[in-house]
């Protein structure tokens, strides 16, 4: 099974929403064994399809929080979902996509995610607009490499920090939500890039190398939580080091990012803002992407393969208007068939009664033409004295001449009776298996009882 892997931009609040627009979007291409196939930046209508297609989410967009869930499950835990958020949370809760991660921290907490649900429906209708079916979320960062725990040391004192987020956490939930000394991992994860081009002057410009007034997309990870922010360039070891005070930091910047400069001295200046960070390749971080269990695509946003979307119908209306042009056909065509074996019949049928009442005028009732011509023609070939095939007489003819090398002495008994003869052979008499196709070839059926060696003689017809 191929799965594409997309890495989308974050939201800019100062874009209304009826302005939303995606520039082209960086996406890796995987097969079934997990190669890759292609690589590269396309706007949304020419990304290549895949089985299943997974979105990385942008930090920014995203509010991690640990919580305390109640024991629910489908529509009421995501009643509930508001109330256990909506402290934490700026804007109305109930503007907010909710998702819970199936993963519950060591103390029993579990982490919730909020994103703006007008932004979420936009990615998320957008890709299926576009034929992408089997569609997942998850939050780029929880992709990133986690990082190890440090030898236990003094707590440092939490620093108040603002971040460009559209769900805001306070530095006190912060704190609050994990330890102050736990391992931070920092990434820098390449240019700010707006989501209306449009509005832009000549369109979106092509990413530079990172100079002192570009912003950078960085992504602060501290155990299960993580806050996204952009910062200018020249202020992104500043803040990583504010934010993550005296616990340990791990670095990286993503490099080979489909679109980001290439050249030796771009790597090198993007890699510059954060000292001693190490590489993260955009494939390592999609492989990484495969492997996490948080969908955001939960409740109302629920992955649905089955459920046929204007996009589907429109790919599928030849094949339906064919299917639906040979059931018609096939109907057609069935009624037509039957209704001219159903005029043959009656026509047959009215030759047949018109022959019976031809030959015997006197009828007055038919009900069965072919049964009862037979039955007049029995009875005039009794009234001319000619046997019946199923008399005494012509049964026993027929026996005589079919019995072969069976000795004619052999026959201990003949009883005749409802138009049947039954023949019993002395004891020590051998009948050869040959006698009933001797039988049938003289117009008779006859059958041989095993218990006693009785034969039973009929007219075959």
């Amino acid at each position: 099974m191929s799965t594409l892997i997309v890495l989308m931009p974050p939201r800019d609040p100062a874009v209304h929403s009826q302005e939303w627009q995606l520039p082209e979007l960086p996406f890796v291409l995987f097969d079934k064994a997990g190669n890759t196939q292609r690589a590269g930046r396309a706007a949304l209508g020419l990304l290549p399809k895949a089985s299943a297609t997974i979105l990385l989410i942008a930090a920014r967009d995203l509010l991690t929080l640990a919580a305390v869930v109640p024991p629910l499950k489908g529509p009421r835990l995501r009643q509930a979902l508001p109330n256990v958020v909506e402290d934490h949370l700026i804007q109305d809760p109930q503007t907010c996509h909710l998702a819970l991660d199936p993963q519950r921290l060591p103390d029993g907490r579990q982490v919730v995610a909020a994103i703006d649900r007008g932004w979420f429906r936009f990615l998320v209708e957008g890709f299926a607009g576009a034929g992408h079916r089997n569609l997942r979320a998850v939050p780029v960062a929880r992709c990133l490499p986690v990082a190890q725990a440090p030898e236990p040391a003094a707590a440092a004192e939490p620093t108040e920090t603002a971040g460009d987020a559209n769900a805001t956490r306070t530095a006190d939930a912060a704190a609050t939500d994990t330890p102050a000394l736990a391992p931070v991992t920092a990434c820098v994860l390449g240019h700010v890039i707006a989501t209306a081009p449009a509005l832009l002057p000549g369109g979106a410009p092509e990413p530079a190398a990172a100079t002192s007034e570009s912003a950078l997309e960085l992504a602060i990870v501290r155990g299960a939580l993580a806050d996204g922010f952009a910062v200018p360039a020249a202020s992104v070891a500043a803040t990583v080091s504010a934010l993550a005070g005296a616990a340990a930091v791990s670095g990286y910047v993503l490099t080979n990012l489909p679109g980001e400069p290439t050249s030796a001295a771009a790597r090198a200046s993007l890699a510059a803002v954060l000292p001693g960070a190490q590489t993260l390749t955009f494939e390592a971080l999609a492989r990484r992407a495969l492997a996490c269990r948080f969908d955001l695509c939960q409740f109302e946003f629920a992955s649905q393969p089955w459920r046929l979307d204007r996009a589907t119908l429109r790919r599928l209306r030849v094949p339906i208007a064919l299917v639906s042009a040979s059931l018609v056909v096939a109907v057609v065509g069935a009624n037509v068939q039957w209704l001219m074996m159903a005029r043959q019949r009656d026509a047959m049928s009215a030759q047949m009664t018109e022959l019976l009442l031809n030959a015997f005028p006197k009828t007055t009732v038919v009900l069965d033409p072919a049964g009862q011509m037979s039955r007049q023609l029995q009875q005039l070939r009794l009234a001319a004295g000619e046997p019946s095939p199923d008399d005494f007489l012509a049964l026993s003819d027929g026996l005589a001449r079919s019995l072969g090398p069976v000795p004619a002495n052999g026959i201990a008994a003949l009883d005749y009776h409802d138009r049947r003869l039954e023949v019993t052979f002395k004891p020590g008499v051998n009948v050869d298996p040959d006698l009933a196709k001797r039988l049938a070839g003289n117009g008779l059926a006859g059958t041989a009882d095993a218990s006693t060696g009785k034969w039973t003689i009929r007219s075959a017809s």
